[in-house]
């Protein structure tokens, strides 16, 4: 039995490497545009990092760059920037953190209203044995919340087998279900899992699927405060390709939040995660992105 779960989960694992690299395929820009958008995203991150480096004009000219070679181009390019600006480069940009409570009450000062509409997507994180890790616990538990403050919301777990020593192939989004319905009382009916993911952009894909199968327009990223503004960015990436693709996406409207500590020093440079992400989404050639790398 172990055996033959091992192997549904390895072809699982197998289908979303091969899914994920058709969607990259299909969100490749104009091939002229490659060195117009690693300037954007060089750009975009030096003007977080050291604003005084790259002002607002100098992202309008790259913008300017991209439409002048694809319009359809510039199109995602003007939401990336727009999104970075919201959320990177905006200094009132609003941060909610869960606070252990039994309800999510940052989330009660937010825009956010209850509807069936609206989803709760819960990103994981690497497992540790095969086992949940305090801060996947911790997403757990603010997503619970969330789903307590707002009961006709759903929820997505994303996320699939990961760590080392892990020989059943536990999925982040399979322990974080049922830590979710045994430990925190969550209906499973509330429920939808994405066991395939391996990245954040692997979640974003998977996750923009299940949104659309279940015709939910809008959704809450819950992670950790250094990941929020990175899986932010990925997510409205891909959501412009799909808006592109299919003329209808589903929306980022909050963020909610468990402040702990990275277990990774890259981790603490979010946005350069974020930029060379967006690269891999973008589907720029490597002999190119690469300057992401060496730019900072």
């Amino acid at each position: 039995m172990k055996m033959k779960k091992a192997l549904l989960l390895l072809l699982a694992a197998i289908l979303a490497l091969s899914t994920s690299a058709a969607a990259a395929g299909k969100s490749k820009v104009a091939e002229d545009n490659a060195e117009n958008f690693v300037t954007l995203l060089i750009d975009l991150a030096k003007a977080y990092e050291t604003p005084a480096s790259v002002d607002s004009a100098a992202i309008d000219a790259d913008l300017a760059a991209i439409r002048a070679v694809s319009e359809a181009d510039a199109t995602i390019a003007d939401s990336i920037a727009a999104h970075w600006r919201a959320v990177y480069l905006d200094a009132g940009y609003p941060m909610y953190l869960y606070q252990g409570d039994d309800r999510a009450e940052a989330l009660e000062q937010s825009s956010l209203r209850d509807s069936a509409a609206h989803a709760f997507v819960v990103l994981g994180y690497e497992l540790e044995n095969g086992e949940m890790t305090d801060e996947l616990k911790s997403r757990c538990e603010a997503a619970a919340a969330a789903a307590r403050t707002f009961p006709s919301a759903y929820l997505v777990c994303s996320g699939g087998a990961t760590g080392e020593n892990n020989p059943e192939l536990h999925t982040e989004a399979g322990m974080m279900q049922a830590y979710l319905t045994e430990q925190c009382g969550i209906d499973p009916n509330r429920i939808f899992v994405d066991e395939r993911a391996r990245t954040t952009v692997d979640n974003a894909v998977n996750t923009y699927n299940i949104l659309r199968e279940h015709g939910i327009g809008t959704y809450t990223i819950v992670t950790s405060a250094y990941h929020q503004r990175w899986s932010q960015a990925v997510y409205n990436a891909v959501g412009a390709f799909c808006l592109r693709t299919y003329g209808d996406a589903p929306k980022i409207v909050e963020n909610f939040s468990v402040e702990v500590e990275p277990a990774h020093d890259m981790y603490r440079r979010d946005d350069r995660m974020a930029v060379r992400q967006l690269a891999s989404i973008l589907g720029l050639p490597k002999e190119i992105s690469d300057r992401i790398k060496t730019a900072f």
